[in-house]
């Protein structure tokens, strides 16, 4: 686990100058204004053989109004509209058991986890599909999935999902509108990057070493485990296409959507990272248009701060909405 990427210094001063869309704004307005309306979500009883929380199969009109899983937690007995923390999930993992992510709900929140469409193979339950074909050429994974024209990469579809579920949130008769944040590790931690940018209702946003940032630079410098080795194979063929590949992927990074993001934020980011380097979150971080806070890991590889970092979350986010 060898210092692959900047050292924390080189972290503070990289403010890179990325390639912003000019029809950036235009290319979002268009994708939220189709379909995936989130008064049609739909919320049934599960019986976990637990006492202290209430958990709910959730099924969200998603991208195009494509029905998306997840599960909704609540503490039992909770009075009142609660606050709610709405998940996202790591590359590959699913929703997975409906007893498995109960840290949030037994802090007394209100707990929303979106399963990632057509993912889930490292969990044991996710399965939501995703409809839509694989363009010919793809690379095995999802980043170069549709990555000749952003309208059809399969990233336009998980980012308007994770909108819809912070939306959909918004509108739960037990939760607080005034009260949501987002939040998820790897992926996930991208997805809530875009999700605080592109649904201005959120009030708090906390990516956890996120995935999805600076890509160009991701692909360039992260290890062949990381998911950004997909790019690299896929240009390693088509050897003439990198700019239309950089150009696609940029309407889908979260550094260039952060600036829109206005609600506070807690980062986490590890300086040993071969599958997020470092230096891509910290460009989120940097251009992050709200005020932020970042907790480092300066030994840690991906797993960042796990448990003791969930910790942080609890504490930061209890402060900024008094829960």
């Amino acid at each position: 686990m060898p210092l692959t990427d900047l050292d924390l210094a080189g972290c503070m001063a990289y403010r890179p100058e990325l390639d912003v869309p000019a029809d950036l704004d235009a290319f979002w307005a268009r994708t939220l204004d189709g379909g995936g309306d989130p008064e049609a979500a739909v919320y049934e009883p599960v019986d976990t053989g637990l006492t202290q929380i209430r958990t709910y199969a959730v099924t969200i009109p998603g991208f195009g109004g494509e029905p998306v899983r997840g599960w909704l937690h609540l503490p039992a007995g909770a009075d009142g509209p609660l606050p709610c923390v709405v998940e996202y999930l790591g590359y590959g993992r699913g929703r997975g058991l409906a007893h498995e992510k109960l840290f949030w709900a037994a802090a007394g929140f209100a707990h929303l986890i979106m399963d990632s469409r057509g993912q889930g193979w490292s969990a044991a339950t996710g399965g939501t599909p995703d409809p839509h074909p694989y363009p010919a050429g793809t690379v095995p994974g999802f980043l170069t999935r549709g990555v000749d024209d952003p309208a059809e990469h399969y990233y336009r579809r998980l980012i308007t999902d994770a909108v819809r579920f912070a939306e959909a949130a918004r509108r739960h008769p037990a939760v607080d509108p005034a009260r949501v944040a987002v939040t998820g590790f790897s992926q996930g931690g991208g997805l809530a990057l875009a999700a605080g940018a592109l649904c201005p209702d959120v009030v708090a946003v906390m990516p956890d070493v996120p995935f999805l940032c600076d890509i160009r630079r991701g692909v360039r410098v992260a290890g062949p485990d990381s998911p950004y080795a997909e790019v690299v194979e896929y240009l390693a063929l088509h050897r003439d296409r990198a700019d239309r590949v950089f150009r696609t992927l940029s309407y889908l990074d979260a550094a260039v959507l952060a600036p829109r993001a206005t609600a506070p934020a807690l980062f986490s980011i590890a300086l040993r990272d071969q599958v997020c380097p470092p230096s891509t979150c910290f460009a989120a971080y940097h251009r992050y248009g709200g005020d932020k806070d970042v907790r480092v890991y300066e030994f840690n590889d991906h797993e960042g701060g796990e448990a003791a970092h969930q910790r942080e979350q609890l504490t930061w986010l209890r402060g900024i909405l008094g829960a």
